[in-house]
């Protein structure tokens, strides 16, 4: 039986429209849960290139929302001051030889520091870290690519990372990003991820508003059940 938490669905922009990105704000804002995922990435860490610092500040001047920032990127510690208008910003295991040095960077700052880990990535490689990080970010798909499949195995990690947090008394938030949809919400859920990135199946749509409204209900549900 998990512990009740917040349970928080953050709309992405990697999949919105880059002319829609005020109404996207609006949308994320009167929708959702007051809550913004933005993904920066190099071309190097993963394959593409999307947003860098400057959409941070620049969105951090008209929108009240919390920025969670993803970076998706090689060697962070080098960038992290770029992003000092983020709320939440998250970096990966895998990217850096400087993890700890680096997560503090970010709680210099006076941000919230995440830790994200891909698909591949054993949990057991953040075990110095977990009493230093906000949030823990699991990769349910290989990053850095649109339309990937959502991995199956990735529940274990979630699974696990729920162990870890409820036998030490960790307070991190466990988060999900990769094909959150209104079906692959629920086992997200009920494995102990208590925030949801959905990009694409929210702003994929024509109707985005309604999208969040169905995964809200889906996590509803998977609740009640």
């Amino acid at each position: 039986m998990f512990m009740e938490e917040i349970m928080i669905i953050v709309p992405s922009l990697l999949n919105s429209n880059i002319y829609d990105i005020q109404e996207n704000v609006k949308i994320a804002k009167t929708v959702g849960d007051n809550y913004l995922h933005i993904d920066v990435m190099d071309g190097n860490f993963v394959p593409m290139q999307s947003f860098g610092g400057k959409i941070v500040t620049d969105l951090k001047k008209k929108t009240d929302l919390v920025l969670d920032v993803h970076l998706m990127i090689s060697n962070p510690e080098l960038h992290i001051e770029e992003y000092k208008d983020a709320d939440i910003i998250s970096i990966h295991q895998e990217s850096t030889k400087q993890l700890y040095n680096c997560l503090n960077q970010i709680k210099k700052l006076g941000k919230k520091a995440g830790v994200a880990i891909n698909p591949g990535t054993p949990v057991n490689t953040l075990t110095d870290v977990f009493n230093l990080v906000d949030q823990v970010l699991v990769m349910t798909v290989n990053p850095g690519m649109l339309g990937e499949k959502f991995i199956k195995s990735t529940l274990k990690k979630i699974a696990e990372l729920k162990q870890i947090k409820d036998s030490n008394k960790y307070l991190f938030d466990i988060e999900v990003d990769g094909n959150i949809n209104d079906q692959t919400i629920i086992p997200c859920y009920t494995s102990g991820a208590n925030v949801f990135v959905s990009g694409g199946y929210i702003f994929g749509d024509d109707n985005p508003e309604q999208r969040i409204i169905k995964l809200k209900n889906a996590l509803c549900n998977g609740r009640i059940g």
